[in-house]
């Protein structure tokens, strides 16, 4: 069976049959060619065999619902060109997130003000939670500062886990929202020092 001679309808039989000679063929024909192609978007040898060798893995691990309904040329080219757009889609999102923790680490590992900025931090979160209703507060400050179980908190207080849970959640709401502002700078400080305010992202 030559690949060549196949039509689409044919070679798609082929695939859902899972028909490695017929695949091997189709992968040998157009593999070197879409790797040019390829490189002309991303302009790197290694990263377009890695598209292009992504491509036919996808086709082999859903051959058995694999469908073409252009030509099998058109069908090959538009997914690598796929695959391509989401490699670079992926590598900017990276990219930005790298560039955006780089910054924010430097601004504070890499800034004399680094104990400035954390104890303004820690200023701002004793005010807020200073701020929090008297309920809340008692129950936020048993669960994080003395470090009780809701359990052991409800007993303290005489009330049900629930009404706990409860004051709980509306500290934590209350707090994100005040707090929202700083949580970038904060979380950065949390992951260099182990804070104990771990529940505000």
């Amino acid at each position: 069976m030559d690949i060549v001679t196949l039509s689409t309808g044919e070679l798609t039989e082929a695939l859902h049959a899972g028909d490695e000679v017929v695949f091997e063929q189709m992968f040998n024909a157009y593999y070197q060619r879409l790797c040019n192609y390829a490189n002309t978007i991303l302009d790197s040898i290694e990263d377009s065999e890695e598209m292009v060798q992504n491509t036919f893995l996808n086709i082999w691990e859903k051959k058995e619902s694999f469908e073409i309904h252009t030509s099998v040329k058109s069908y090959l080219y538009q997914a690598v060109f796929n695959q391509c757009m989401n490699y670079i889609k992926h590598n900017k999102v990276r990219q930005a997130h790298k560039e955006y923790y780089l910054y924010v680490t430097e601004a504070i590992v890499g800034s004399p003000s680094e104990d400035i900025i954390a104890s303004e931090l820690e200023l701002r979160i004793e005010a807020a939670i200073a701020g929090l209703p008297p309920q809340c507060q008692t129950v936020f400050r048993m669960s994080r500062t003395d470090n009780l179980t809701y359990a052991e908190i409800a007993k303290k207080l005489g009330v049900s886990v629930k009404t706990v849970e409860n004051h709980m959640g509306k500290a934590l709401h209350i707090l994100r929202d005040k707090l929202k502002e700083y949580l970038p700078l904060l979380l950065l400080l949390l992951m260099l020092n182990n804070n104990n305010y771990n529940n505000f992202n």
